[in-house]
């Protein structure tokens, strides 16, 4: 007797070829069997007549760190279909870390990982996995995180590594991927990632080409001088020159103010893949994004951790001296953002709005306000762009994001931070408003794009047996209505399930049933 049978459906099987009718056999944990199966008895028969069964969407980059060791059910993520998630991107995570770095990197963190519990082992990879494994709706791959290891080898300190602290660092980054990490992940917009310079990251990234696995980097625009070319994609492709490492591009896509400018957007990339570096990249399709307060300020407010943080910002004449600062910020502008996510329940009237209204409430300029909340808060709250009121240049971003993903070295990282009140939007919908919404509008195939949301994350990530419909590969399975798929999540009410995903299998168990979290965790750690 079978344990799942899905039968009547229409197979898009992950390769990128055409679809095909066929019965699904699934037994324990795995893909038994592809093809018609009429007459067979199962434990289980899931009707799939008029849907797709497709492998399980792979996310490639997710900030859910946190809320999937507050929350295992994660319904926000398994809802869309993604039964594999690849955390600590951006260099942001947990491992490895000892329990006093640990407790203090996950204060620092926490307006974009939330706060999770302070006694958990995050020593080692190996250990951090085990705080996930069969713990969770969906599997869990993770990155070494570049913030980590560089906090093990030199602490919270702009210094460079060199010498002995380069090669602490090197040895717990070779472990790391021993254990299972799936490549190392920077942001250079983040500390104390950005106290690097170019060099340290080529020299870390020697160490992960000899692995076959890819450096996952969020683009550099702090501490430019540090940087080979003033940062930017060209350090990006430098480092993969020089190292030989793999490169993956985080969140790499054209902005309100950049639409239509693909040709120049990837010119870089194509003329460092003609020197043969092998890159890859991933984008949402959104058009503005969320982070952390901490995001904005320069290399010194972020030395000592948390503590001599929140000892700054509680001085007056070191806070006027940051306020300045942020006043004059070229990263982006402060009034075009509002806040996701406050810790406190005095200050939860502040979730969803502007920074401009929340100033203004509290009277006080957008800098004071910012400088002020993370001191209330003890840096736990967290913020995401304000959309444009232009609906054509929403559109163009979206066009253009389809664009890029009809490229065959792209996929979808949704760059989702499931924490908070009012979080962004991609948290719960941006699989589905790619899936069904705009390929819909845009035209593209269905296999293709099923293609960049599942085998082309697996290849690239090492995901052994997954990403496919295939017989001997794991059964995460997604069975969906290609018609009506599309995601419900809006910036005013972001926590919205998306429709026309009634079935959602995790290792051959049952996940989502009839649009119905089952409670059932069977996400491993994985690769």
């Amino acid at each position: 007797m079978f344990d799942v049978l899905i039968t009547g459906g229409k197979v898009v099987d992950g390769t990128g070829a055409p679809a095909f009718p066929a019965d699904v056999w699934v037994k324990g944990r795995q893909v038994a069997h592809v093809g018609n199966l009429h007459g067979a008895v199962s434990a289980r028969t899931i009707d799939a007549t008029g849907l797709v069964v497709a492998p399980g969407f792979i996310d490639a980059h997710a900030h859910s760190d946190g809320a999937l060791l507050i929350d295992g059910q994660h319904a926000n993520g398994i809802r869309q279909g993604i039964t594999t998630e690849i955390i600590c991107p951006d260099g942001l995570g947990y491992a490895p870390l000892s329990p006093d770095d640990y407790r203090m990197y996950r204060r620092y963190l926490s307006g974009i990982l939330g706060l999770p519990p302070q006694d958990l082992d995050m020593s080692s990879i190996d250990a951090s996995r085990q705080n996930y494994h069969r713990k969770t709706s969906c599997n869990v791959a993770t990155f070494a995180g570049h913030g980590p290891i560089r906090l093990n080898a030199a602490g919270m300190k702009d210094v460079p590594l060199r010498h002995e602290t380069l090669e602490t660092a090197k040895n717990l980054l070779r472990e790391s991927m021993e254990q299972g990490a799936v490549g190392l992940a920077t942001g250079l917009s983040y500390y104390p990632q950005s106290y690097s310079d170019t060099q340290e990251l080529v020299e870390l990234c020697k160490v992960v080409a000899q692995f076959s696995l890819p450096l996952s980097i969020h683009l550099r625009n702090h501490n430019t001088d540090r940087a080979f070319a003033g940062g930017g994609i060209e350090e990006a492709m430098e480092i993969g020159r020089r190292s030989g490492v793999m490169v993956h591009l985080e969140h790499h896509r054209t902005q309100p103010d950049s639409v239509g400018r693909i040709d120049e957007l990837m010119e870089p990339v194509e003329r460092a893949k003609n020197d043969g570096v092998d890159v890859t990249l991933e984008c949402y399709p959104y058009p503005v994004g969320s982070s952390f307060p901490c995001s904005f300020f320069p290399g010194p407010f972020h030395e000592g951790g948390p503590e001599a943080i929140l000892e700054r910002l509680a001085d007056q004449r070191q806070r006027a001296h940051y306020v300045g600062a942020l006043e004059e910020t070229p990263i982006r502008s402060l009034a075009d953002n509002a806040w996701t996510w406050i810790q406190s329940e005095e200050n939860r009237r502040l979730e969803g709005m502007s920074w401009v209204d929340a100033a203004e409430l509290r009277g006080e300029s957008v800098a004071e306000m910012v400088c002020n909340v993370m001191l209330e808060e003890r840096m736990a709250c967290g913020f995401r762009g304000v959309p444009p009121a232009s609906a054509r240049l929403w559109r163009g971003v979206e066009e253009d994001v389809m664009k890029l993903i009809s490229r065959p070295d792209y996929m979808i990282g949704s760059d989702a931070i499931p924490i908070g009140g009012m979080v962004h939007p991609r948290a719960y919908g941006c699989f589905p408003r790619i899936l069904g919404r705009l390929r819909r509008r845009y035209g593209y195939p269905l296999e293709q794009t099923v293609q960049r949301m599942t085998q082309n994350p697996a290849r690239r990530f090492g995901l052994q047996k997954r990403g496919e419909v295939r017989q001997g590969y794991f059964a995460d399975l997604v069975i969906f209505d290609a018609e009506q798929v599309t995601d419900l999540s809006s910036f005013e009410d972001p926590m919205v399930h998306p429709a026309g995903i009634p079935f959602v299998l995790v290792n051959g168990a049952v996940a989502v049933d009839r649009d119905r979290c089952t409670g059932i965790l069977a996400g491993e750690a994985i690769p």
